[in-house]
């Protein structure tokens, strides 16, 4: 008898072990375990402003983890944790969470988010990728000697500022592309409307990026636009500061004008745009719009839509001068008179 009630004790106990062994797995799984078996690797992409719980969030939704608790637990044990970056991870469904955490989210992005402002010189957007994409110095030097002078026309301004999703395994060469289609598309509308204006396309593109560069914000680019154009359409030498400024920075860096670069050796990581001297004016380049009139060979910057705008929509104007003052509130003249009074009224004490 007592065997007996022995062996139904430890049935009853093994029994209790099996269901707590199992419950305890059912957990872990529920918590851990991997959404499905054999998937295959999906892109999953994170937002630049996504939280962490926005983007735990987004992970169950689409069905890469079973629990938001148990990713969280794998975050803060295996992941010590660490945030997850923006940009795009090549993940699957049957990972479980520790391994997503352990090999793939707490890692470098395969693709990652790179925004380029307006009004930059292709320099400073090989900068900008170099910086998020890890480029070396070569990779730079190609992208900006090479890569974006592979033709004449476009050397610069065709290099469209946006906001990036870039594979990290990119070239410079396919970037330069990425950035050149990526301008063919935002620009083609405007361009058939240049087209019917008949102005050409670069000529648009010049103007633009002088827009871009002088504009204190999209309000007054019209107004700069209208200038523009009145003192080329009366022959008038632009004067402008920014194309100055394009062909002082192409001096300093490279030691002669813009264009096909084959030296190697110049300094990337420069200062550019800083404001000119009596002396900048001086400088002889057909960039310096002091000195020659008409626009200068090339766009000196890549702008962006609204400077786009801007140049092929000017503003009707009698103007052919302008300055802003230190609220960047922008003040124009129709004679060199009024814009000298405008100087002394508005920039003298400044």
């Amino acid at each position: 008898m007592f065997n007996k009630k022995l062996a139904i004790i430890a049935g009853t106990a093994f029994g209790g072990i099996i269901v707590i062994a199992a419950t305890i797995i059912f957990a872990y799984l529920a918590l851990f375990g991997a959404p499905e078996k054999g998937a295959k690797p999906e892109a999953f992409t994170v937002s630049q402003n996504a939280s962490q719980q926005d983007i735990v969030n987004s992970l169950y939704t689409k069905g890469f983890i079973k629990s938001k608790l148990g990713f969280n637990w794998a975050m803060k044990i295996e992941g010590r944790g660490a945030t997850i970056k923006p940009g795009s991870y090549s993940i699957s469904k049957s990972s479980s969470a520790w391994d997503l955490v352990e090999n793939h989210l707490t890692r470098e992005p395969d693709m990652k988010w790179v925004t380029i402002p307006e009004g930059l010189r292709k320099e400073q957007i090989a900068s900008i990728m170099a910086k998020n994409l890890g480029w070396s110095d070569e990779d730079q030097d190609k992208f900006i000697t090479n890569y974006t002078a592979l033709n004449f026309d476009y050397l610069e301004g065709v290099y469209f500022p946006d906001t990036y999703l870039i594979p990290v395994s990119e070239t410079p060469l396919q970037t330069a592309q990425r950035l050149r289609v990526k301008f063919n598309e935002e620009f083609a509308p405007y361009s058939k409307e240049a087209l019917n204006q008949n102005i050409k396309w670069d000529t648009l593109l010049k103007v633009a990026s002088i827009v871009q560069r002088e504009a204190a914000g999209k309000d007054d680019a019209p107004v700069i636009s209208g200038v523009i154009w009145n003192r080329l359409l009366k022959g008038m030498k632009l004067e402008i500061d920014a194309t100055v400024q394009y062909a002082r920075d192409s001096l300093a860096h490279y030691g002669k004008e813009p264009g096909l670069y084959q030296s190697t050796n110049y300094k990337i990581d420069g200062t550019w745009w800083t404001p000119i001297t009596p002396a900048d004016e001086k400088i002889d380049s057909p960039y310096n719009t002091y000195l020659y009139k008409g626009l200068p060979p090339h766009p000196i910057d890549n702008p962006g839509i609204d400077a786009i705008k801007a140049a092929l929509y000017p503003a009707e104007t009698e103007c052919l001068y302008y300055l802003h003052d230190s609220n960047k509130q922008i003040h124009c003249a129709k004679t060199y008179e009024e814009h000298q009074a405008n100087i002394n009224q508005y920039l003298k004490n400044q």
